[in-house]
């Protein structure tokens, strides 16, 4: 039977290059989908530097793929026969020391783009529900000395995919205020009718 090599090392690198589920990555690496939650928030596997598994020929491409647009979907390892010739990935990886910076850079989202949706910023940064949550909230361990930063600058995500968030988010908030102004709108009408009912004697 093929098992992964370094899952460990597998399981930093496919939180810090990819949107698979905790729950996925843990399957595969045989963790614990807390243990995947720990790294992504900088505090599992610290000094283990990322394997990229398609490099190294465990895992196709394609297969990645098809699980981050399937949650429910179970990555499969490729067999170990006529593995193809690799070159060199150019794949970013997030130094140990970016990943502890995720809490600042969640801070610096939550403080510039407010109407960012929590899933947006887990797509972003690679961290978690529950830390955005606290860090909104300011019950995070770190939360004293927390200063925003911008994740971009910090290098936890890319500057296109920010934009494209934010964009959505835009759209998204624009069509709620559109119907929030319908709403309003079909209420006062409502209002003025009523009012201008002559009172039963």
């Amino acid at each position: 039977m093929t098992q992964l090599l370094m899952p460990q090392a597998t399981a930093v690198w496919l939180v810090d290059n990819t949107t698979l589920t905790f729950k996925q990555i843990a399957e595969l690496c045989g963790m614990h989908p807390l243990e995947i939650q720990g790294i992504a928030d900088g505090e599992v596997a610290t000094n283990i530097v990322g394997q990229d598994p398609v490099l190294y020929g465990q895992i196709d491409a394609e297969e990645i793929e098809r699980c981050i647009k399937d949650a429910t979907a179970t990555i499969q390892l490729r067999k170990r026969v006529d593995l193809p010739k690799t070159k060199q990935s150019k794949a970013r990886y997030t130094p140990v020391a970016k990943r502890q910076d995720k809490p600042a850079g969640i801070l610096y989202l939550t403080k510039q783009y407010p109407h960012l949706a929590d899933a947006q910023i887990v797509r972003l940064i690679g961290t978690t529900k529950q830390t955005i949550s606290s860090v909104r909230e300011g019950t995070h361990r770190m939360s004293e000395e927390l200063e925003p930063k911008d994740p971009v600058m910090l290098g936890l995500c890319d500057a296109k995919l920010l934009n494209v968030e934010i964009e959505k988010a835009n759209v998204k908030a624009a069509a709620l205020e559109k119907n929030l102004a319908s709403a309003r709108a079909e209420l006062a009408i409502r209002e003025n009718d009523n009012s201008a009912e002559p009172n039963e004697m």
